[in-house]
C-alpha cells in the first residue's frame, strides 16, 4: 500500500469508525489533520507529512506520521520496534509517532488508534455521594 494511502485509509477509518472528520488548524500546515474525539473535545490523533530528515530518518523527501495517545509502557515497547518513533511535537510520555509509510501494518495502526480514541472518552462523573450524619 503506498503511503498516502495509509494516510487516507487512516483518515476513512477515523470517519467510519467514530464519525470524526479530520480538522485542519493551522495555514503554515495545511495537510496537518487532527482528529478529535467528540464527545471529550480532546485529540486521540494528528496526521501530519514531515521531513524525514526532521524525524532523523535517512533518505530524503516527505514522509506521512500518525500521533496518537498510548500508555507509557506500552510506549516503552512499541519504541523498540520499526515504524514508531518518540511523540513528534507532543507529551512523550502519551503519544508515540507511528509512521505512515507501511513500515507498520495498517491494521496494527487502526488497533493503536482505537485505543488512543478509548483514552480519550470522557471519564464517567461520580455521584455525590450525601455524608452520613
Amino acid at each position: 500500500m503506498e503511503e498516502k494511502s495509509y494516510r487516507e485509509a487512516v483518515l476513512h477509518y477515523a470517519a467510519e469508525t467514530y464519525g470524526t472528520t479530520p480538522e485542519y488548524l493551522w495555514k503554515r500546515t495545511p495537510n496537518y489533520a487532527v482528529l478529535r474525539n467528540q464527545a471529550s473535545r480532546k485529540w486521540y490523533g494528528a496526521v501530519i507529512d514531515i521531513s524525514r530528515k526532521t524525524l532523523g530518518l535517512p533518505g530524503e523527501g516527505i514522509v506521512d506520521i500518525l500521533d496518537i495517545k498510548c500508555s507509557p509502557v506500552m510506549i516503552g515497547s512499541l519504541l523498540e520496534q520499526e515504524g514508531y518513533l518518540p511523540a513528534y511535537h507532543m507529551n512523550k510520555n502519551s503519544w508515540i509517532t507511528v509512521l505512515l509509510d507501511g513500515t507498520v501494518p495498517l491494521e496494527q495502526v487502526k488497533s493503536l488508534l482505537d485505543l488512543s480514541y478509548q483514552q480519550t472518552e470522557p471519564k464517567p462523573r461520580k455521584a455525590k455521594g450525601r455524608g452520613e450524619w
